[in-house]
């Protein structure tokens, strides 16, 4: 009998912890209704609903990496930014100015952006240069890699196979025409049955192996918020464009690394060290790989990010990627890595990032200039990361 009166109240809805944990959902959804009426309802628009996600992609893809970074004890990558200069920057020269085969173009990109990533890794990993000190000092030999290999110019790419690879529009036969994409529907329909079936298959997993889990109201309602959620965001890309290569390129990157991150014992690594490095040490775990890892993959991540954006922009310059590291940091705090380490997830960077991509649209769309854009990101980073620790003194840790 008590067995069973402790599981109904493990099972009981508990609002204070549910407002915890879900704060950066809460936020974006004020953000997002707050930025809907000062727009005149101009945000929901099916062309901004789908640059939301196309203009804030690099963020997502930067940002998965940072938390691995972040993880590891609060550190951060500088030189996120000038990499993204250097690789698009190198992309650019090869393509338009040395005529070389786009895909080639691409693979050398990835694989500079990976060195750059192996090289401070070491340092870091394995010398223990604090990153910092380490990703300020890659931040400038980068940058000034990049302005050299543009020769301080802006280098346009007007290739369609490297374009297409990035940028295109899918379109399937027999779904979409030039009137009529239905494609985005099918695929949103795809995915909720996806999430139907987890949920279902999880709550069945749990009560086999006797696991305490949420309130079955609790669990389905969120599975139903987010499938209407992601049916109407679907819908508003059959309105305009359809399914961007670009987002499945943001989407694959975000679905890897929760996967690593969630579910495998590598990605665990990560938590181990920001938790207690010492103890992760004395459990066999090499924590120098750890680092070197964290950074070098970073790296590759900034690597592709300076495709994306050379393809998006369609030219490069020794300006681009300045602050981008930003972007990606504050997202990762935002949407709930403790500045200490140890703890963050994929989708909450995900919140994080598509809070101040909401923040950002809005305000453009509103003509607010970009000096007031950095003030409120800032503003909304600094009360992120005050709630981390304050909630982190009251747990004691």
């Amino acid at each position: 009998m008590a067995s069973k009166n402790s599981n109904q109240s493990g099972a009981q809805f508990n609002l204070g912890a549910f407002l915890t944990k879900n704060s950066m959902i809460i936020a974006l959804i004020v953000v997002f209704i707050l930025f809907y009426f000062l727009t005149g309802g101009r945000l929901l628009y099916a062309q901004n609903m789908s640059n939301l996600l196309l203009q804030n992609g690099y963020v997502l893809v930067m940002a998965c990496g940072m938390l691995l970074c972040i993880l590891t004890g609060g550190n951060i990558d500088l030189s996120v930014g000038s990499v993204i200069c250097m690789v698009g920057g190198i992309g650019a020269v090869m393509i338009t100015n040395m005529g070389a085969n786009p895909i080639l173009a691409i693979i050398v990109c990835l694989l500079i952006g990976l060195a750059a990533g192996i090289w401070q890794g070491y340092w870091i990993g394995y010398v223990r240069i604090p990153p910092f000190i380490t990703t300020l000092g890659g931040m400038f030999i980068f940058r000034g890699i990049g302005r050299l290999v543009l020769d301080n110019k802006t280098v346009a790419v007007q290739d369609s196979t490297f374009l297409n690879i990035f940028t295109a529009y899918i379109k399937i036969p027999g779904l979409d025409t030039d009137t009529r994409i239905l494609s985005p529907l099918i695929v949103g329909a795809i995915v909720v049955v996806i999430l139907f079936y987890t949920t279902i298959s999880s709550r069945a997993n749990k009560a086999k192996k006797g696991y305490r889990q949420n309130s079955a109201l609790l669990d389905f309602g969120k599975t139903i918020i987010i499938s209407a959620v992601l049916m109407i965001y679907c819908w508003m890309l059959s309105q305009y464009r359809g399914i961007s290569v670009m987002l499945i390129w943001v989407v694959a990157i975000c679905l890897i690394y929760n996967f690593i991150t969630a579910r495998t014992a590598f990605g665990r690594y990560f938590y181990a060290v920001g938790g207690n490095e010492k103890a992760t040490q004395l459990s066999g775990i090499n924590t120098n790989k750890v680092y070197f890892i964290a950074y070098a993959n970073m790296g590759f991540l900034a690597g592709l990010c300076g495709l994306l954006c050379l393809a998006r922009v369609g030219s490069v310059n020794g300006q681009t990627g300045n602050s981008f590291e930003m972007d990606a940091i504050g997202s990762c705090f935002i949407g709930g890595a403790s500045a200490y380490g140890g703890s963050g997830t994929i989708p909450g960077v995900i919140i994080g990032a598509l809070l101040l991509g909401v923040i950002n649209m809005g305000m453009s769309i509103m003509g607010i200039g970009d000096s007031w854009q950095y003030v409120v990101k800032g503003g909304v980073l600094l009360v992120a990361v005050i709630f981390d620790v304050v909630s982190s003194r009251k747990s004691g840790r």
